[in-house]
């Protein structure tokens, strides 16, 4: 009874209070086959120092992305983290005064996301953004559910380039919907046609800029489509490092920009947490999901900040909400607007430029292998390629990985229904990668193939 002090005599007051003769009545309603009829089969307990071991042999099992070439992407990046972002994350304000939900109390967090939503509505050139979501696959959901809001209308139409996890999370978002996502083939090549399909019936378009498969593309005609009829885009961008050196969506002509924020101030850390970015016009600012954070002055003309908006099911009626987003990332927006302000405006156009580079360098190399196809018409800092007919991109990523080299994502874990995409591979680069890196992937991939 360590962790649970209750007495005899407590447990008897608690039972009596809600009319239960014992605590077995309280199982009552769970029917006889779900419950157990005897303890898990666990392992018995254990000292403190025994579970650090056992706990300490299953880390050393794992593998640091530092350990060695490491081009893994497909949606999260490694890039170098500023050692003060850590340290300030570390500060008892931050970490206690996560998610507030007495907001004016927090003066300093509201500040610290006021400061984030500033960023991300000037790094996406949108008019406004929230104060973060989960991640980028949620956002993008909450942007198909806003669309259907906005235009009333019920159908989404997928990109084949926008991050699969994406893909599925807003079809999720949709099943028990009347919407319907019309989801398009994988597009390694760009070819796909986004305008052929627009229609009366249409709410949004979503399509992801870079794409999955690394490609940039100009989407002003698609936004121009999208709006004479009717319907809006949305843009994802699942590598923020490119705001640096891409056209932001906002000057393309998008509608709302949602994004995956990880890759400035947000490790790794074996796929989460994230950071969901979103951003929107100003007209359509209250269905925007989530919660805004705005400054104001008070009573003395002193600047403070508010909770502007807040439409979620905790603060207003529930058939009033524009979701049923319970908070924000609002650690990792705090990590992201440190990362950002630090960088300035001219170091994140020095970073983009740099990961640019270095991707560039890493696609002569791998274009000169033998029966290797670089399918990514233009990329930022992450690529297609094609190792050639009857290759198994899988394989050689395992085998390559046993010899210490991390050479990318085959694209069949994310599309194992389509057996043309077993031979492609998506190499991310980034300013963490060395030339030395590059010139151990291209000879072992040169190597294997």
């Amino acid at each position: 009874m360590r962790w649970l002090p209750h007495t005899d005599a407590d447990r008897r007051a608690m039972l009596g209070a809600i009319g239960a003769d014992s605590i077995e009545a309280l199982f009552r309603d769970v029917p006889a086959q779900a419950r157990l009829t005897a303890p898990l089969d666990l392992p018995s307990g254990a000292s403190e120092l025994e579970v650090e071991r056992a706990l300490g042999a299953m880390a050393g099992r794992n593998r640091a992305a530092g350990a060695g070439p490491f081009f893994l992407g497909a949606g999260l990046y490694r890039h170098h983290i500023p050692a003060a972002v850590d340290q300030l994350l570390l500060r008892g304000e931050f970490l206690t005064a996560y998610t507030p939900y007495q907001p004016e109390v927090s003066q300093g967090t509201l500040q610290a996301l006021f400061e984030f939503q500033s960023q991300v509505a000037l790094l996406t050139g949108m008019d406004v953004a929230n104060a973060s979501l989960y991640d980028g696959a949620t956002a993008c959901a909450e942007a198909a559910l806003m669309a259907a809001r906005v235009t009333r209308r019920g159908k989404m139409i997928l990109s084949g380039s926008l991050h699969p996890h994406y893909v599925e999370t807003v079809e999720t978002a949709l099943r028990f919907t009347e919407f319907d996502a019309v989801r398009l083939d994988p597009d390694p090549m760009g070819f796909e046609d986004l305008i052929g399909r627009i229609d009366s019936a249409t709410a949004c378009v979503i399509v992801q800029n870079p794409g999955f498969f690394g490609g940039v593309r100009d989407l002003s005609a698609l936004a121009a489509a999208c709006h004479a009829a009717g319907a809006l885009l949305v843009v994802a961008v699942a590598e923020p490092v490119s705001f640096g050196l891409i056209e932001p969506p906002g000057a393309m002509g998008a509608d709302i920009v949602v994004g995956e924020g990880q890759s400035l101030g947000v490790g790794l850390s074996f796929g989460g947490p994230g950071l969901g970015l979103f951003a929107t016009r100003d007209k359509f600012v209250r269905q925007m999901p989530g919660r805004l954070a705005g400054q104001t002055l008070d009573g003395d003309g002193r600047r403070g900040w508010v909770l502007t908006l807040s439409t979620r099911e905790q603060h207003i009626r529930r058939e009033k909400a524009t979701s049923n987003i319970c908070t924000n990332s609002g650690l990792c927006a705090l990590a992201f607007s440190m990362h950002v302000s630090m960088l300035g405006g001219s170091g994140l156009a020095h970073l983009a430029e740099l990961n640019h580079g270095l991707a560039t360098q890493m696609e002569a190399k791998l274009a000169a292998i033998k029966g290797a196809k670089i399918l990514s018409p233009s990329y930022f800092n992450e690529f297609a390629i094609h190792l050639g007919d009857g290759t198994n991109a899988a394989a050689i990523v395992d085998a390559l990985a046993a010899k210490g080299i991390l050479a990318g994502v085959p694209a069949s874990r994310f599309f194992p229904s389509y057996p043309e995409l077993a031979p492609v591979l998506l190499v991310a680069v980034t300013e963490t990668v060395t030339e030395a890196d590059m010139t151990a992937l291209a000879a072992a991939l040169s190597e294997s193939l």
